[in-house]
């Protein structure tokens, strides 16, 4: 064997892992994005078809999750320690599921919180924190502009500040009222915390990022 080719063994194609990475944050992105116009929908039925449409995105980020866990076992060198790659993998992962699982259960539970309000605020909060991960790790690339990264690091742990405050504040107002049977209170409680773990999910993810950043930069 040449020695070009025994090299080629030991290094990333083509820097493949920031490549699939940056498929992922954009279908999160297209996720929230469907995810916020559903929730805007006032017809029912449109509501209910674009919300069914997320469970397609979701399947194609498995998809790219799997080529990123199977690169991972492909390649010998990595662009960053395999570790943080396998957690910031499953970090982006579990936030297209939790998107997906709560959108099911919009649908399944038959949910209508027009009047709270309740499910905008939850995809203004996890599309921006899903843009600027986005952001973030196209940044990774290059190692160049930390203070673009660094800086959507901050916005991602701020955002998931607004969720528990946005969490906490609505499960006190849905405690306090009256005219809301148990059944209801339930199915809520449940899609809602569901939003909120999607913002954790989110916080987890930049936190992998800002240790590669600290390791490598």
């Amino acid at each position: 064997m040449a020695f070009s080719s025994f090299v080629k063994i030991f290094v990333p194609k083509n820097k493949i892992f920031y490549e699939l990475f940056e498929e992922v944050t954009a279908t999160l992105c297209e996720m929230a994005e469907v995810f916020t116009q559903a929730v805007s929908e006032t017809d029912d039925s449109r509501k209910k078809a674009l919300l069914k449409s997320l469970e397609i995105l979701e399947h194609k980020n498995d998809e790219t999750t799997h080529k990123i866990f199977i690169e991972l076992g492909h390649n010998f060198i990595t662009p960053f320690d395999r570790e943080d790659i396998h957690y910031l993998t499953t970090s982006l992962d579990d936030i297209a599921d939790y998107i997906w699982g709560a959108s099911k259960r919009i649908v399944n539970y038959d949910i209508d919180d027009s009047e709270e309000g309740v499910l905008k605020k939850f995809a203004d909060i996890i599309s921006k924190s899903v843009k600027a991960l986005h952001i973030s790790v196209h940044e990774l690339r290059s190692m160049k502009n930390l203070h673009v990264i660094t800086d959507a690091c901050v916005q991602i742990n701020s955002l998931e500040n607004d969720g528990d405050d946005l969490l906490d504040s609505t499960m006190m107002q849905l405690f306090n009222t009256y005219n809301i049977s148990a059944v209801e209170l339930v199915k809520k409680k449940d899609i809602y915390q569901m939003l909120e773990t999607v913002t954790d999910k989110c916080e987890d993810a930049a936190n992998v990022i800002e240790s590669i950043i600290i390791k490598y930069a």
